[in-house]
């Protein structure tokens, strides 16, 4: 019937101000609570399962969303959390769908005309910003009691006699003074109170706390209606509809005479349980009004997401809004991470074929996947990147980049990077086959069955969608050439100390001389060396095996 609500929790840095004790204190409270004016001081936290609820709550199920590994390995959770800081759970819940599900092509349009309006008019984009601040108060997530799935609330119906038993109980206490038995009467009447209130005491604090956060959604909205009453394009929605959200924010509140009577209040709801009938109604009244609610709740939460894109982009200069495309075409022109705070540019172009990446130890290749992957993303669900041009496809993405041991779950590294093959390759079967985005295939196994399983893993992703891969094994490289082209990131030869992703295949490694950087000894270097040479040796001309001899230990010192 209704969401359980654990307590909201208050940023470290916005503790709640205390009301004063004196009479004008409690009055001026009052007043606040009357009119559904939030405390100034008060901000809540969320974490992302709560800010994930709207994307569970309304994801249609033909919907390629990203998935959690993918999710975690691009590092989105944090690149939302560049510009949702003094985001509502509103505006916060909107993005992290964005971000999850991808827009459409239509839906894409309509929200960067938005945004493009906002970043042309700062004033407007500042007034805007102002009025949806009070949003930021709300201290718990209302979208599952909006959006999940749920039967409407049945009112027991006993509880139209409630209002009775409170007057009865009273009545039977007067009767005391002239009739004995009356006791029996009040013994009956308490006890019917009391296990009323205990019955539903936390179901009641539970829903307060959303229909607090339903209030303060509908008093913002009937504000950003005053203010498209003057004109302002963006807001006519909610001029249209302004009328509606008063009604209900009304007809949810309590009586004004309980709000004022705050010292008589908790006898009120003892005695007379309004409390209990005020939820069975407000209850009642969400799922009567269910349908507008949502379009509120979508309308305000969707306003301060093109808010803070808006501002986000207004502090950035290093974005372009990307030519999407449902093929497999990918170019960036000048693509950096906006993570980095200095991210060295790159261009890439894929025809429509994937790629195959070396480079060297340390040069960038698990930065670039994961600029190309966080971009990708960004552009399926806002429309721009993070580059001085692009070309993108909106297929979905999908990573694999951060698989380890799992010691808990009993799951090795090659069985943790089967696993995520396996899901992968699942996908190619259903309509969602996109993007995806690999580092270092198979690292949990021998040198031999790690290229093996690799080559026939990539084979297949690569012959019904697009691969990018990064790997040291370059022998890979030859035997993907037919379906992965080869590339390599390497310092530019016209700007020095600047990075550039090359046709071909990395040349000089660097894994051995990083030894003697790092500290090892020259003498084990130059080991590593030797053996390094004699597997090079090997593998070109393997029939010589038999006459190859082994490279000499180090002598003991």
């Amino acid at each position: 019937m209704t969401e359980s609500a654990a307590a909201p929790r208050v940023a470290p840095h916005t503790a709640p101000r205390a009301e004063s004790n004196s009479y004008f204190g409690r009055l001026r409270a009052a007043w606040r609570a009357l009119l559904f004016i939030p405390d100034p001081t008060l901000e809540f936290s969320f974490e992302e399962h709560e800010i994930a609820r709207l994307h569970a709550a309304t994801a249609a199920p033909d919907t390629a969303s990203i998935d959690a590994q993918t999710w975690g390995d691009l590092l989105v959770e944090r690149y939302l959390r560049l510009f949702a800081r003094g985001v509502s759970i509103f505006g916060q819940q909107v993005l992290y769908r964005r971000l999850r599900a991808g827009s459409d092509d239509a839906a894409c349009l309509a929200d960067g005309t938005r945004v493009r309006a906002l970043l042309v008019d700062p004033a407007q984009l500042a007034r805007l910003g102002q009025a949806c601040q009070p949003l930021r108060r709300a201290g718990i997530d209302i979208a599952s009691l909006l959006f999940a799935a749920r039967d409407p609330a049945v009112r027991p119906a006993w509880t139209r006699w409630i209002g009775l038993l409170g007057p009865g109980f009273l009545a039977a206490l007067l009767c005391t003074f002239i009739w004995p038995w009356a006791w029996l009467g009040v013994g009956i009447g308490f006890a019917l109170l009391v296990a009323i209130r205990f019955r539903y005491i936390a179901a009641i604090e539970g829903w307060q706390l959303s229909l607090d956060s339903l209030q303060l959604l509908l008093a913002v909205c009937g504000t950003l209606g005053d203010c498209g009453d003057s004109g302002e394009s963006l807001l006519q929605e909610f001029a249209a509809l302004r009328g509606r959200a008063a009604r209900i924010n009304r007809s949810l509140s309590r009586s004004p005479i309980l709000v004022f009577l705050a010292s008589a209040k908790d006898y009120i709801d003892w005695f007379l349980l309004t409390n209990v009938r005020h939820y069975f109604k407000t209850v009642a009244l969400v799922d009567e009004h269910i349908v507008a609610l949502r379009q509120f709740y979508l309308l305000a939460a969707n306003l301060e997401a093109d808010l803070a894109l808006a501002r986000h982009l207004q502090d950035r200069g290093d974005y372009c809004w990307a030519e999407r495309h449902a093929g497999a075409d990918i170019a960036f022109e000048n693509v950096v991470n906006p993570l980095l705070t200095h991210a060295a540019p790159l261009s890439i172009a894929l025809g429509g074929k994937g790629a195959f990446i070396s480079g060297q130890n340390g040069v960038g290749k698990s930065t670039l996947l994961r600029t190309i992957g966080l971009n990708l993303i960004v552009a399926r669900a806002f429309g721009f990147c993070y580059a001085r041009g692009a070309a993108v496809s909106t297929r979905p993405v999908y990573a694999s980049m951060q698989n380890e041991d799992a010691m808990l779950g009993g799951e090795s590294l090659y069985i943790a990077e089967l696993r995520r093959a396996s899901e992968m390759l699942a996908s190619l079967d259903g309509s969602h086959g996109g993007i995806y985005i690999i580092a270092e295939v198979f690292r949990g196994t021998n040198h031999l069955e790690s290229v093996a399983a690799a080559t026939a893993v990539l084979e297949k992703l690569a012959s019904r969608a697009t691969v990018i891969v990064s790997s040291h094994n370059l022998v890979l490289a030859p035997l993907l050439a037919h379906c992965l082209q080869p590339l390599h990131v390497s310092l530019s030869q016209g700007d020095p100390g600047q990075l550039a992703v090359l046709p071909g295949v990395l040349v000089h490694t660097n894994g051995i001389s990083l030894l003697s950087e790092r500290g090892f000894d020259a003498r084990l270097q130059a080991r590593a060396g030797e053996v390094f040479d004699w597997l090079n040796r090997y593998l070109a001309h393997p029939a010589e095996f038999v006459d190859l001899p082994l490279p000499a230990s180090i002598s003991s010192e």
